[in-house]
């Protein structure tokens, strides 16, 4: 700090403390001024000792009435304070299950919407199943014969039932599981999965066909334990 910037900084703290100190001595001399003004006012409204004796009892009688006034004024403020928390605290819990409420509508639609989807698939697969001149639009098996696409198609229908069902909670993972064994089982459907498995293993692990992927991938690391145990 500038030495201007602490002279000026020392002077404003003395005259702050010059202009508190001349303040609580105005406010003294106001408090003596009161006070002899209130004494010489109840000198004069009592002529004698015995009548502001008997007046002052009569004014501590009031007093004390007064006390219990104030007293049941606290205790009303602190009924009502506490109704009002108790009003919050239920207003609180009513906001919580309406956002839970929201939370569970969204997430309803959402998978009625990835239903809609997933029934659209179904049916798009269907009608290139029942039409060959549509099954070379998607062009996803080039490789395989007309019945080779047929069973390509039917495969990933099979899949996507799977995809499904998972989604809506029919299976657990554990029931996904066995329904994998059954079905990698499938000479053809082992060959859909080994046709379609880079592609699959590209999708995000969190989405419901990429946690069926995972399940089924799982279900063949332990068929080839099954059919090639490790040796000694």
């Amino acid at each position: 700090m500038k030495p201007a910037q602490a002279t000026r900084s020392v002077i404003k703290s003395v005259a702050w403390l010059s202009a508190g100190a001349t303040g609580i001595a105005l406010v003294g001399a106001a408090s003596v001024a009161v006070s002899g003004w209130l004494i010489s006012g109840v000198e004069q409204v009592n002529p004698n000792a015995e009548t502001a004796t008997e007046r002052s009892t009569l004014g501590e009688y009031f007093g004390g009435a007064s006390a219990v006034f104030s007293g049941l004024a606290l205790l009303l403020l602190i009924i009502t304070l506490l109704y009002q928390q108790k009003e919050l605290r239920l207003q609180r819990q009513e906001l919580s299950l309406q956002r839970e409420e929201l939370i569970a509508s969204r997430n309803e639609l959402r998978r009625g919407a990835e239903s809609e989807m997933r029934s659209l698939h179904i049916q798009l697969t269907q009608m290139a199943l029942s039409d060959d001149t549509l099954s070379d639009v998607w062009n996803v098996y080039p490789d395989e014969t007309e019945s080779g696409r047929r069973q390509m198609l039917f495969a990933n229908l099979a899949f996507s039932h799977f995809v499904l069902a998972k989604n809506w909670g029919t299976f657990s993972d554990t029931e996904l599981l066995v329904h994998a064994h059954s079905m990698l089982r499938s000479p053809t459907f082992r060959r859909y999965w080994d046709a379609t498995k880079d592609r699959k293993r590209q999708l995000p692990p969190e989405s419901d066909e990429g946690r069926v992927f995972g399940l089924f991938d799982r279900a063949i690391e332990e068929l080839d334990r099954e059919t090639n145990p490790p040796t000694r």
